[in-house]
């Protein structure tokens, strides 16, 4: 289940925090997947794109 959810500051991308203990980053204009990170030891309730658009921070 995803449980958070952030827009990268330009709107290209999308990234979600999911219950699975994975964050995902999304293309916002077609809805393909463009990459999985895994390192959470549970879920992700939290996630923001920096500035830079690029990097990510996320919180469980």
């Amino acid at each position: 289940s995803v449980l958070s959810v952030a827009f990268s500051p330009d709107g290209t991308c999308v990234a979600s925090g999911s219950g699975d203990d994975t964050v995902c980053r999304w293309d916002s204009a077609t809805g393909a997947h463009l990459a999985s990170f895994k390192g959470h030891s549970s879920s992700v309730y939290s996630i923001c794109f920096l500035p830079d658009g690029i990097h990510l921070v996320s919180g469980s």
